[in-house]
Parts: structure tokens; C-alpha cells; sequence
């Protein structure tokens, strides 16, 4: 994805779909090449989701009751999604943007700690968080989409809200597809600002890229409109199973604890 993202790719990382990009990587750069950057993703993403989805179950439930009492409201969900994504993305972007300079065509960096090391030393801390503004933009109409998707799926197959891991997976994977088809734009631009292209760069006076009003003139100055769409096929063939995996790793884990404090309080 991040390849395909590329605004003004070297001739040999330009590739034509998702199958031709990870057939390409594997050949010419090593079988092990398309897995740059998973330890960094796999180190943030836990106390990330921690904060997502304890901040998501609570305020959706004292919002619902809110709005809604003793029932299901999209706009609870939607709110939800969009509050626990700040905390999400607090902890995600620094593992992001070593991941992602990682996976770039030609990267210098051969380890995680390289990296943090060179951009903490060329670009300081703020670095890290360069893209921040741009990862809220688009994540919180990605989260709020993601989650009134989810929830209006979880409705339709699964009216009575009972543990069902097929229809958990169906309505994660659903939700992630419509939600990373619709935030691409802010996607693209997104990873510009991590990345800092070294040939889009040369369309900007100040050396650096910064903030999303910049980095969607950026993007349009050198792709034109088609640019802000890079990448769509391979966004949502990777946000479907991630989508897919996460709604069913937390609702049997929702379901494991929640019939343990039913037991115990039955045993009392």
C-alpha cells in the first residue's frame, strides 16, 4: 500500500495492482521484503487497541443511554468510534512512521531502531507526530463510517446480539472495505507526510511537507486529482481482514468475559 501510494515512484517500484507489487517486492528484493516494518506495527498496535476499543464499549454504552435508553443509536457508535480514535492514534503514529519509511523503495533502514534514530537526530521528535493532524482527519470519518457500519451490519445478521463469529467477521470486513474505500484522499496524503518523498519534496519551497492543506496540494500539483486515489485496491484488500480479525478477536474476548461475570454472579 505504501508503494502504491508513491506519488513519483522509481521505474522499478512502479507497479500496476496489488498481485504485480507483492510478486515484484519478494523477487527482486526478498521474500522477507514486503514484512518490513510488522515488529514496530505489532509493538504500537497493542496499547493502541487497548485504548480504542475500552474507550469505544464505554462511551457507546453511556451515549446510548443517553440518546437512545435501552437501545442501539448509530450516532452513540459513530461519536464513540470518533473519541477513542484520538487515544488510538496518540500511541499508532510514531510506529506508522517508522513503518511506513521502512517500506519505502530503497530505504535506508535496515532495523527499527535506525530509523527512530535517524529521524529523531534529521527531523526531531515532532517528526513522529508530523502527520498526526492528517491520521485524525482521516481516521475519525474512518472510525465513525467503520463503526455505524459495523453496528448497521450487526443489525441486519445478527439482530438479537448474541456471539456469532460469522457474522462478526462479515460485518468487520464490510465495515473496513466501505470505510477505507471513502478515506483514501486523506490516506494518500497521510503517507506523503510520513514518508516525505524525496522527489515530491522538490515541488515544495520549505523542504518539508507539513499539514494536510499542504500535503493535498502537494499531491495534486504532482499527480493531479487520479493521485488522491493510490493505492484504493490495496487500502481496502488490506483494511478488510485487519477489520475482519480485530471485530472478531474482540467480540469472543467480550463474549469470554462478559459469561464469567455472568457465572460469578450466578455463584453468589
Amino acid at each position: 500500500q505504501t508503494r502504491m501510494q508513491s506519488l513519483q515512484p522509481e521505474p522499478a517500484a512502479r507497479y500496476r495492482n496489488v498481485l504485480e507489487a507483492l510478486w515484484r517486492i519478494a523477487r527482486t528484493e526478498g521474500v522477507w521484503r514486503p514484512m518490513r516494518g510488522m515488529n514496530i506495527t505489532a509493538t504500537g498496535a497493542g496499547p493502541a487497541h487497548a485504548l480504542y476499543f475500552a474507550c469505544y464499549e464505554k462511551l457507546k454504552k453511556t451515549l446510548s443511554d443517553v440518546i437512545h435508553a435501552g437501545g442501539n443509536s448509530h450516532v452513540a457508535n459513530g461519536a464513540a468510534g470518533c473519541v477513542a480514535t484520538l487515544l488510538h492514534d496518540a500511541a499508532m503514529n510514531p510506529a506508522e512512521v517508522v513503518k511506513q519509511r521502512m517500506q519505502m523503495y530503497n530505504s535506508p533502514y535496515q532495523r527499527v531502531t535506525d530509523c527512530v534514530r535517524a529521524v529523531w537526530r534529521n527531523e526531531g521528535a515532532g517528526a513522529f507526530y508530523r502527520s498526526y493532524t492528517t491520521q485524525l482527519t482521516m481516521n475519525i470519518p474512518f472510525q465513525a463510517i467503520h463503526f455505524m457500519t459495523y453496528e448497521f451490519l450487526q443489525e441486519q445478521l445478527n439482530p438479537h446480539r448474541q456471539y456469532n463469529p460469522g457474522s462478526h467477521v462479515v460485518s468487520g470486513a464490510c465495515a473496513g472495505a466501505v470505510a477505507a474505500a471513502a478515506t483514501t484522499p486523506l490516506d494518500v496524503c497521510k503517507t506523503l507526510l510520513n514518508t516525505q518523498e524525496s522527489l515530491a519534496l522538490s515541488s515544495n519551497i520549505s523542504g518539508h511537507i507539513t499539514g494536510m492543506a499542504n500535503a493535498f496540494r502537494t499531491v495534486y500539483q504532482v499527480g493531479g486529482v487520479t493521485a488522491y486515489f493510490r493505492g484504493v485496491q490495496a487500502r481496502v484488500i488490506y483494511q478488510m481482514p485487519s477489520t475482519a480479525i480485530a471485530w472478531s478477536v474482540y467480540e469472543f474476548f467480550k463474549y469470554i468475559l462478559t459469561k464469567r461475570q455472568e457465572e460469578r454472579r450466578a455463584g453468589k
